[in-house]
């Protein structure tokens, strides 16, 4: 049967007590260790340490109780990777109340749906995002509270927006507020099993949906994997380009460091390929999370880099080419560890391991985690069989917020149905084939779109690639290929393409079509939206 378990290394020996406070953990634990001094957060300009962050985090939370935010209540976040950030999130945790991040570069629809959704009362935003705010506000009929964040609010004599007439909001400087609370604030009382905070996800498909997660959820995912994979350590520097937003972002940049007294570097700017090297060279980050797409600009940039500093980098969001992980680790030195997590799980549960990185594979399972691979009607699948990954651990997401059927389709008893197409091979290796509605059937067998994309950027000259499925005259399935190419690209690359593509590929994986286009589209992880091509 094609399963897998935790028996690919020792799973680590985890006690949470029955009252577990993350804020407490992650940020009061490092003074108690004598860590105050130590670095926490590295920003272009400033930086702080353990004792500064902890003393930002208790005003923080002092001053929303100061707005009538107690245990439970709900507050959305859109505020770019900063130090404010990290406060609002352990300030909310710490007095019980359940922090919400959010995409900064959503659409106002988008966070309309999040406030009226999510229920949440207070809106903590960065005053670059209120402009196109203005007209969905009113409509968000929980909110009480709207907080600024940002230079010009904390200004003095700086004036504050007035709510629209109608509405039962106020508006609130974060800086101000900061300065008139107390810098000391005991954490509450809050059980492992409680609420901590919830994280939106729509993935490559579908609408918005909120992944619940408890207080003990961080620590399992710090434990299993940035312990035990990562071996990370107080002397690290994490740098994550994904945003703390994102469930992946949130333990790279944020709790991984914290939990050991290492320092973050936060960026809030777009991580394009040139910012990310300039932050590395700046900042000297030990370990760097980043994600395909990324890796592979990184790769288009001409100019000589430094990544010494760099002992190894991680990926995820989507499965690294084998060619991308060869090309990087011969031009910087640096091995990229693939691996696969997703909200819902918080983190990642299948990873290589230093030493042991497979290129084109996502690796073993991470200790602590199971995993399954079974066909449609939920039987296990023969080994080296395709069939769809199922997945269970102790960081697992609890259930969606206020969507139950979705929750009882995708939440089967301790096992999460990831959506995820996979074979898993007699050594415990896991090869990702795709997401469940990618996958082709073409003359009677699968094909992988990831396989076939993997094989196209060999081909000198492409960039990147996303394959579908299209019917042909006959209303047969065939694969077609769009391309971004560089501008050095040659003549004739179609044909040119085919001929390489045979020596790789077996004929009826082979594309029938192939489009070149300028981007391909993606979510704001780098997860290409197939879905949208197809549309096309």
């Amino acid at each position: 049967m094609a399963s897998a378990s935790s028996s690919s290394g020792a799973t680590p020996s985890i006690q949470v007590p029955d009252v577990f406070n993350i804020a407490a953990y992650f940020v009061d634990r490092n003074l108690e260790l004598g860590r105050g001094k130590n670095i926490a957060i590295y920003e272009e300009g400033r930086q702080l340490n353990y004792s500064q962050l902890a003393e930002m985090v208790n005003r923080t939370g002092n001053a929303l109780r100061s707005l009538g935010i107690d245990a439970e209540n709900r507050i959305l976040m859109a505020v770019p990777d900063s130090a404010e950030f990290v406060a609002t999130f352990f300030g909310a945790t710490k007095i019980g109340a359940v922090p919400i991040p959010v995409n900064t570069a959503a659409r106002p629809d988008d966070y309309l749906y999040f406030l009226n959704d999510s229920g949440a009362r207070t809106f903590v935003v960065h005053e670059d995002l209120l402009p196109q705010l203005q007209g969905i506000l009113p409509q968000a009929s929980c909110l009480r509270q709207l907080i600024l964040v940002g230079p010009s609010s904390g200004k003095p004599g700086a004036a504050l927006p007035e709510s629209p007439s109608g509405t039962t909001y106020s508006c609130h400087s974060f800086t101000k507020l900061l300065e008139q609370s107390s810098p000391t604030l005991a954490p509450e009382p809050t059980s492992k099993d409680d609420i901590a905070f919830l994280l939106y996800t729509s993935g490559s498909t579908g609408g918005p949906k909120g992944a619940v997660h408890l207080q003990h959820d961080m620590l399992f995912s710090t434990e299993l994997y940035a312990r035990s994979i990562l071996k990370i350590a107080e002397q690290d520097i994490a740098f994550s380009a994904s945003k703390l937003f994102f469930a992946y972002g949130l333990g790279n940049g944020m709790y991984f460091p914290f939990s050991v007294g290492g320092a973050a570097v936060l960026n809030p700017h777009r991580p394009t390929a040139e910012t990310i090297f300039d932050y590395i060279e700046k900042f000297r980050p030990t370990l760097f999370f980043g994600v395909p797409t990324l890796f592979s600009a990184m790769l288009q940039i001409p100019e000589k880099k430094d990544l010494s500093s760099i002992r190894f980098a991680v990926s995820a969001g989507e499965a690294l080419p084998a060619e991308i992980f060869q090309r990087f680790q011969e031009r910087f030195g640096v091995t990229i560890l693939d691996g696969i997590g997703s909200t819902e799980m918080l983190h990642i549960f299948i990873s290589n391991r230093p030493g042991d990185a497979r290129p084109g594979s996502t690796g073993k399972l991470v200790p602590g985690y199971e995993a399954k691979i079974v066909d449609d009607d939920g039987t296990e699948a023969a080994q080296g069989e395709i069939g769809n990954l199922w997945v269970k651990g102790d960081s697992a997401a609890a259930f969606y917020w206020r969507k139950q059927e979705l929750t009882k389709r995708t939440m089967l008893g301790e096992w999460l149905v990831t959506g995820d197409k996979y074979t898993v091979d007699e050594n415990g290796y896991f090869c990702y084939c795709g997401r469940a509605d990618d996958m082709l059937k073409v003359a009677g067998q699968w094909v992988s779109p990831a396989e076939v994309e993997n094989a196209l950027l060999g081909f000198p000259g492409v960039l990147e690639a996303a394959v579908i499925g299209l019917e042909d005259n006959d209303g047969l399935i065939k694969p077609k290929a769009f391309l971004v190419m560089n501008q050095q690209a040659e003549a004739g690359t179609e044909e040119s393409l085919r001929k390489f593509l045979r020596e790789k590929l077996r004929g009826y994986k082979c594309p029938r079509w192939f489009e070149f286009v300028q981007e391909l589209p993606k979510t704001p992880t780098g997860k290409i939206q197939r879905f949208k091509l197809r549309a096309r």
